[in-house]
C-alpha cells in the first residue's frame, strides 16, 4: 500500500542507510552522493552515534532503553525505503539483523564493500 501510493505521488526513491556507527563520516558522504545522484533520493540514517559519549546516553540502564527504542525506529525506517545502503567494510550483529530484515521483507540491499555482503 505504501509502495503503490509513493508511485502514485511520483515520491522520489528512499534509500536508508545502514552500517556501524564507526562509519558515520562515511555515511554523511554516502547521504550526500545518494541526495545529488540523478534522480535524486530521499536518504535517511542512524540519527545518532551512541559510540560517542553523551549525556543522554550516559546511563548504563537508560543507554539499553534508549539502543532498543533506536533499533526499532531504524527498523521503521527499512520498512518505509525502497531500497538500502550497507556502508563500510565491517559487519556488525546489528548490522547484519537489519540486512537480513531489509532482505525478508523484499528490498534491495547494496553495499559500499560488496565483499562484506552476508548473503555474498
Amino acid at each position: 500500500m505504501l509502495a503503490d501510493a509513493k508511485k502514485q505521488l511520483n515520491f522520489p526513491r528512499i534509500v536508508v542507510i545502514c552500517g556501524s556507527t564507526r562509519f558515520m563520516a562515511e555515511m554523511a558522504e554516502a547521504e550526500l552522493l545518494e541526495t545529488i545522484a540523478q534522480p535524486a533520493k530521499i536518504v535517511v540514517k542512524p540519527g545518532c552515534d551512541m559510540k560517542s559519549s553523551h549525556d543522554l546516553w550516559s546511563d548504563p540502564i537508560e543507554a539499553r532503553a534508549l539502543k532498543a527504542r533506536l533499533d526499532a525506529l531504524h527498523r521503521s525506517k527499512i520498512v518505509l525505503a525502497d531500497e538500502v545502503l550497507v556502508v563500510g567494510d565491517y559487519i556488525g550483529d546489528s548490522t547484519r539483523s537489519e540486512i537480513a530484515f531489509a532482505r525478508s521483507l523484499g528490498k534491495p540491499v547494496r553495499f559500499t564493500h560488496p565483499e562484506v555482503d552476508p548473503g555474498a
